[in-house]
């Protein structure tokens, strides 16, 4: 013979169940990944060239001057980064080679936490320093073959130079989170994992903020296309 359940009693076993099934709804809905989206275009160069500087006569009897092949390409961030973007992805490295007596990459966009490593590829010595308020160092001299390596832990700008080659000198951009891209050799650049939301999208070549633009990455996610033009 089934056993009776009170009518108190089973009213309470309905409730609990209730409460059962929609605790796993709620768990089902937060493990439910949000769309992401992504932001990409092109950034066309038009501006003018700078003139050529007359020379000096530090400059006499030393090798002609070299401007990287990436000076002209450009950075492309968001100026508040989404929620999230703060936590730690873990260590990373970047490298920032000498060669030809050039800095190449010109700009180097990193995120807080990142070691760069700076190999000499010359056959002439090298001293990487920088006097920026956001890492200042100074590696000393070193011979081709040979590589030394900062790590940076603040955002901000740190432009760094040659102690020997005054002509030679690049950006390091550093960043509190992951939402920057550097364009590639066609002008292109492509930041992946966008949550949805407005954003102050910034565009940095050669030393400024050259345009500031605000886009929406909608709540569906996608693609999103933001084009700039350098005059």
């Amino acid at each position: 013979m089934a056993p009776t359940v009170a009518p108190r009693a089973a009213g309470t076993v309905v409730c609990l169940v209730a409460m059962a099934v929609a605790a796993a709804g709620q768990v089902d809905q937060a493990a439910a990944p949000r769309p992401v989206g992504s932001i990409a275009g092109k950034v066309e160069q038009r501006d003018s060239p700078a003139p050529e500087p007359g020379p000096r006569i530090s400059d006499l009897g030393m090798s002609p001057r070299r401007d990287p092949p990436t000076r002209r390409r450009s950075v492309v961030y968001v100026e508040t980064a989404p929620h999230g973007a703060f936590e730690d992805a873990g260590a990373a490295r970047a490298s920032l080679d000498q060669k030809d007596e050039a800095f190449v990459p010109y700009v180097l966009p990193i995120a807080v936490g990142t070691t760069v490593d700076f190999p000499n590829r010359d056959r002439t010595y090298h001293n990487v320093f920088s006097l920026s308020r956001t890492r200042s160092f100074d590696l000393g001299r070193y011979a081709r073959g040979q590589s030394k390596a900062v790590r940076f832990d603040r955002p901000g700008v740190v432009r760094v130079f040659c102690d020997i080659h005054s002509h030679m000198s690049a950006y390091i951009l550093v960043f509190a989170h992951r939402f920057f891209a550097a364009t590639d050799a066609e002008g292109r650049y492509r930041i992946d994992g966008m949550p949805p939301g407005a954003y102050e999208l910034n565009l940095w070549t050669d030393g400024s903020v050259r345009e500031t633009r605000v886009v929406r990455v909608p709540e569906s996610g996608g693609p999103v296309e933001a084009d700039f033009v350098v005059r």
